[in-house]
């Protein structure tokens, strides 16, 4: 049985051959992995020692205190964060063995082709086509939207339908789909603070080989439902310090100009330190409960809190800097690798958090999610549950 003993043994042998200050990056990383140190909760061979994920925390602090390079999640996260969790589960070993790697140390970039235009919140309406050919290779044809990271990536997680005389949540596959194969484009969408993270994606006789499926055919949704939770974990339920992330930015603008306190102001602040307290806490118990197993609704709710608090928190900024909170440094068209929302100025947070309760599932629908698989009330009628999906009226 691994334990942090063992794990900084590990760590220091690690160190010992591959010094960070004479190691290039990538090899390092590479190195990493290959220990077994990238996430130490995966299987051996795969990055992993088989040993509980809260001893991740241990590793992370010796290499940390050694000065090794990241691997840099905010750019990698989507892969990090829900492709991965799904290969593991559903990929076959040679799927794990090609994709994990890579996809760890950043040498690839992923993106999730799941949102189209009319299907976002109601994602399971999907209408991307995925035929099967005789050669056992899949013809795809569609449109996505929303996706973040599909300038940047070399994978994606996709979801397509493959049996429309099926009802809607079922008769859907789940692929991994090469972003630099013919027929992927990728256009950007610009947003309202000037640049364009996000993407929609246009499939256009896209082969797929059935290598690159994940799962079995038709059960794309059930394959889904792993990502979708890790995603809103991901989102809302990153470890941050104690009055860390934008809260904390607040609270260093109050500090720093007394001369625009107001008490309706401060009641207001304290209102949001105290919630975003709460937050990062029970998100510490959240990843408490990982560590037993497979994430639950509980996600949901920490996503929905997530965005709330980073819209309310970004509104009071705004409004507590006067004309200050107004600026704005660069309205460029740009295409960047990430969100930074602790590193720019208020009136950006102020609009990127506009986003919060869009992406990775509306608040609307995590509510529902919160009501019906977290607090068991009844769920809503819905009488397109057994209707084929070819006769749904659009």
């Amino acid at each position: 049985m691994t334990d942090a003993a063992d794990l900084r043994r590990r760590t220091a042998e690690l160190l010992a051959a591959h010094p960070p200050a004479t190691t290039g990056r990538l090899e390092f990383l590479r190195a990493r992995f290959d220990a077994g140190l990238a996430w130490v909760h995966f299987p051996e061979g795969l990055g992993g020692l088989d040993a509980p994920r809260s001893l991740q925390a241990v590793v992370d602090a010796e290499l940390e205190a050694a000065g090794a390079p990241g691997n840099d999640p905010g750019r990698i996260g989507i892969g990090l964060g829900m492709a991965a969790p799904t290969i593991l589960r559903f990929g076959t070993d040679e799927q794990k063995q090609r994709l994990l790697r890579p996809l760890w140390t950043g040498e690839e970039v992923w993106c999730q082709l799941f949102s189209e235009p009319g299907a976002g919140s109601d994602l399971a309406a999907l209408a991307t086509r995925a035929v099967r050919r005789s050669g056992g290779d899949w013809i795809v044809d569609g449109q996505k939207v929303w996706t973040s990271s599909a300038h940047l990536a070399r994978w994606a997680i996709l979801i397509a339908r493959t049996d429309p005389g099926l009802p809607k949540h079922r008769g859907i596959s789940y692929f991994v789909c090469d972003m630099t194969d013919p027929g992927v484009e990728v256009r950007p969408l610009r947003q309202i603070t000037g640049e364009a993270e996000f993407n929609e994606v246009f499939l256009t006789g896209v082969r797929i080989p059935d290598t690159q499926r994940l799962g079995e055919v038709g059960e794309g949704w059930k394959v889904a439902q792993t990502t979708l939770m890790n995603e809103r974990v991901a989102i809302g339920g990153s470890r941050i310090p104690r009055e860390g992330g934008m809260i904390g930015v607040a609270a260093a603008d109050w500090r720093a100009r007394p001369e625009l306190r107001t008490h309706d102001l401060h009641q207001r602040l304290l209102k949001l330190w105290v919630e975003a307290e709460v937050a990062r806490l029970t998100g510490e118990r959240l990843r408490q409960q990982l560590t037993k197993g497979q994430p639950g609704p509980e996600g949901s709710g920490m996503k929905l809190a997530f965005a709330r608090l980073a819209q309310e928190i970004s509104g009071w900024e705004v409004e507590f800097l006067a004309e200050d909170g107004l600026t704005y440094d660069d309205w460029t068209m740009r295409r960047p690798d990430g969100v930074d929302f602790t590193g720019r100025e208020a009136g950006y947070r102020y609009l990127r958090a506009k986003g919060n309760s869009i992406e990775g599932g509306t608040s609307e629908v995590l509510l529902n999610i919160v009501a019906e698989r977290v607090l068991g009330l009844p769920p809503e009628p819905r009488t397109d549950k057994d209707v084929a999906w070819k006769d749904l009226p659009r």
